[in-house]
């Protein structure tokens, strides 16, 4: 190549970027809307559209769109809103927008509907990972699907933006391949029959519970947080001075386990107990230090360490560098608590009081929480340092202790942490969505909650009104029942899985703007993360069709129990919602129904056979019988569905005297 037609092409390539620098110039002169507008947005059909953004204070915003204008006026803060009358579904449309001098377009914006689908991993699971995933990705071309990431963010008080760029996509092979699989299947399902533009939000965070979802108000008005979202307000403006409180909420839960002696303090320098030993120098997976207590360990283990400083060192600011911990730490320095994370295999940085370092040497503890594969303190030994003001870096050790600490009972969790605290991604991912209008919402979540199962039902309802507070009064809500998960029990068993799938049936059940999808049978006895999200999305589109656009679909969700009623020596359970008949798989008669005694843990299975919609039960425990439930396990076997193929999903129901209906 010669140089001049080097130099040519060079020309070329300026000249197209000063056109498009121009171009954009011309589009946009300031950033007025807020980054949920943009360009290859949809905005909600059917409603007032709210706008907002930021301009110069006191300054008069005009929005324009499809030939509609309203004028507003910015306030002392610069904060403005904007209400547009309500469309129709439609698009293309560029939307307007100045403020004085500045201006800002947005183009390629579609009227239709919008729906929030949040959760934890199974709702944050991609298209990727789905069945037949290389397939799904090569279809994925929708140009009025639109899909629109919350970048995953955590706060201890609620913002009013992203933590990160965001952007609009119409569904693409490129796009669609990381996105919600549960979610873009749902959709893509929907318009077969709902024939309008769709903008899907993704915010879901992988292992959260459902309180970090929820607003600290919200939570605080069901009473028993009190404590921790003090405690949380105070670590958003002063976190040292929270995280050392926590630590002594925590020593106070340690101390109050049974069998615990008061000498047992591992986190204080004076009095660390018994039955440490060395861990090996370059630290890593506990699993795989060849002590065979901790080969498969999960649960709690100590580190301890020392580090000698100078008293120049100890009068300096510092702060505490951790590498990659595996789940969640609790981190003592001097016998003072100075941080507290659930970020599994991310590094911590605590910053230290001032005074709390002397010259010397300087106790470091470190209980670990791990709780599902490898856990522990990641090497190399070099990564736990203290840094100080100056930049310079004193490395921990290098000698460690270790002491695995069996506990039945998980340690509290610090209400900032991202994922498993309060308010934490209501505050960083929902709350920065505003008022945005919405069709609906989706929630695939309850895994992180089945340690405390009964709790869920009222978490549910708070959840729910909280969101609807914020997006609509009547906005619906779309749960997902969570699939099953490991082996089948060969006895009756208590099941925080089934509790938590019988607290999703109450509520949704109890609210007419609510619905459920079934997904028991869906799931995988080895993967907690079913790949089937294509039959999940549409049962979820099946609910919608039902609960969200009032079409007569018979059966929203399958064959849902209506009550159970003894009469003489048997038990006969009625099911609404069922297309045809019942039938059951694999045997004569369904199999997974049990009747229990009016107390806990006094279950028996009962034999089972189908009259037309309904089940009917004996045995000799008939007599005594004071409840029903079926498929109650982590992962049950779930035989009974109707001729459409919908499954019955888990349920229990009281047992009550009397004829049937």
């Amino acid at each position: 190549m010669t140089r001049r037609i080097q130099w040519e092409q060079i020309g070329l390539a300026i000249a197209a970027l000063c056109c498009t620098l121009t171009a954009a110039a011309q589009q946009t002169d300031g950033i007025l809307l807020h980054p949920l507008f943009q360009n290859h947005a949809v905005l909600q059909r059917d409603q007032p559209i709210k706008l907002w953004g930021e301009a110069a204070p006191g300054a008069t915003v005009t929005v324009a769109l499809a030939r509609k204008e309203v004028s507003t006026r910015a306030d002392a803060t610069g904060h403005w809103q904007a209400t547009l009358p309500p469309m129709p579904a439609g698009g293309p449309y560029a939307l307007s927008v100045r403020a004085g001098q500045a201006h800002q377009r947005v183009d390629d914006l579609l009227v239709g509907d919008v729906w929030l689908c949040s959760g934890q991993s199974n709702m944050e699971l991609p298209v990727w990972r789905s069945l037949d995933a290389s397939s799904e990705i090569a279809a994925a071309a929708h140009p009025t699907l639109r899909l629109f990431t919350v970048p995953q963010a955590a706060s201890a008080s609620p913002q009013q933006s992203f933590h990160a760029p965001v952007a609009w996509h119409p569904a693409t092979p490129d796009s669609a391949r990381d996105f919600s699989a549960a979610c873009f299947y749902f959709a893509r399902e929907l318009q077969k029959t709902v024939n309008v533009p769709m903008g899907l939000i993704q915010a879901a965070w992988g292992g959260s519970r459902i309180e970090a979802w929820t607003r600290a108000d919200a939570l605080r008005a069901h009473g028993g947080m009190d404590t921790a979202l003090d405690l949380l307000t105070l670590s958003s403006r002063d976190p040292v001075a929270a995280r050392a409180k926590w630590g002594e909420q925590w020593e106070q839960w340690w101390a109050s386990r049974p069998g615990r002696t008061a000498d047992d303090t591992p986190w204080r320098p004076d009095r660390q107990g018994s039955g440490w030993q060395k861990a090996p120098l370059q630290l890593g997976a506990w699993e795989r230090w060849g002590v065979p207590a901790l080969s498969s360990y999960n649960g709690m283990v100590w580190y301890r360490t020392d580090v000698t400083l100078t008293a120049a060192q100890a009068e300096q600011g510092a702060v505490l560098e951790l590498g990659p911990v595996d789940e969640t730490d609790m981190t003592w320095v001097n016998g003072v608590g100075v941080g507290s994370e659930y970020a599994p295999g991310q590094s911590r940085a605590y910053p230290l009081p001032a005074g709390l370092l002397k010259a010397g040497t300087n106790s470091v503890v470190i209980n670990v929480l791990d709780t599902w594969a490898d856990g522990g303190l990641a090497g190399p030994a070099d990564a736990h340092a203290v840094r100080f003001d100056d930049d310079t870096r004193v490395v921990l050790g290098p000698q460690w202790s270790f002491r695995p600490a069996p506990e039945s009972a998980a340690p509290p969790l610090a209400p900032w942490h991202a994922a498993t605290g309060l308010s934490t991604l209501y505050n960083g991912m929902i709350a920065p969505l505003g008022n945005l209008g919405l069709r609906g919402l989706l929630w695939y979540q309850g895994e992180s909650n089945t340690a405390d199962g009964p709790a869920y039902a009222t978490r549910l309802r708070t959840l729910r009104d909280d969101w609807r507070n914020q997006f609509g009064a009547q906005t619906p809500l779309l749960v997902v029942q969570l699939a099953g998960y490991g082996q089948p029990a060969d006895a009756p068993v208590e099941s925080g899985w089934a509790e938590v799938r019988e607290a999703q049936r109450r509520v949704v059940a109890e609210d007419p703007h609510s619905g459920l999808a079934v997904a028991i049978d869906l799931g995988d006895a080895y993967d907690i993360h079913p790949p089937n999200k294509q039959e999940l999305g549409r049962r979820l589109a099946r609910a919608a069709r039902y609960v969200v656009y009032g079409e007569d679909t018979s059966a929203p969700s399958g064959p849902s129990p209506h009550d159970a009623r003894r009469v003489n020596d048997e038990v006969r359970i009625r099911f609404d919602d069922v297309e045809g008949a019942l039938v059951t798989t694999g045997a004569n008669g369904p199999i997974g129904f049990e009747l229990c005694e009016a107390i806990p843990g006094r279950c028996r299975y009962a034999d089972a056979s189908l009259d037309g919609r309904e089940v009917i039960l004996r045995g000799p425990h008939v007599a005594s019988g004071a409840r029903v439930r079926y498929c109650w396990a982590d992962g049950p076997v779930c035989t009974l569905h109707d001729r459409s193929g919908a499954p019955a999903g888990p349920f229990e129901l009281p047992v009550e005297d009397g004829a049937s209906r």
